[in-house]
């Protein structure tokens, strides 16, 4: 009887932590669709860290999941924070006039000789000069092919589900930190 009770207790705890780490600290996201390619594919799935944004602020380059309707969350880069002013230029991302490698885009990179980021500024596609308080500007990698921030505005930060940590399926684009 003993062993039960104790077969048991473990099950439960196992069970409850399982739940705290669910709900509290990390969420399993499936991608669906090309707009981060090559980063992630359609299909990956993804562990995205809920907690990280209460000890740190969010920081440009990151990969998140945010929500951007009541029944869609999407997955973009952090392209720009709060203050900052953002242009493309010759297929070249500029933050604060500081051109900015984005070596992560070249294996999708196509040798038609046409620009895989079409030349824009912030206040071309939003309107400001600058990423508003509390906001972000998101794009995804896949430039040709993304339904961003170039399209659908700025991301209010407190709708940031979190940050994507580690792409865990297909076990062969096994991957940490994005």
């Amino acid at each position: 009887m003993k062993k039960y009770r104790r077969a048991i207790r473990t099950v439960l705890i196992a069970l409850l932590l399982a739940f705290v780490f669910r709900s509290y600290l990390f969420a399993s996201y499936i991608v669906d669709g090309e707009s981060m390619e090559p980063t992630l594919y359609d299909g990956n799935l993804l562990m995205v860290n809920k907690a990280v944004y209460d000890w740190q602020d969010i920081e440009r380059q990151q990969v998140i999941v945010f929500h951007a309707n009541e029944q869609e969350d999407y997955v973009k880069r952090v392209i720009g924070i709060s203050g900052d002013e953002i242009a493309v230029r010759d297929d070249q991302l500029y933050i604060n006039g500081e051109r900015v490698d984005e070596s992560y885009l070249d294996p999708l990179r196509p040798n038609d000789g046409l620009p895989f980021t079409e030349d824009f500024t912030l206040e071309d596609v939003t309107g400001h000069q600058k990423v508003p308080e509390g906001h972000l500007f998101v794009m995804g990698d896949n430039r040709r092919d993304s339904l961003d921030s170039r399209y659908f505005g700025f991301v209010p930060a407190d709708t940031v589900v979190g940050k994507v940590d580690v792409r865990y399926w297909p076990m062969n684009q096994l991957g940490v930190q994005f």
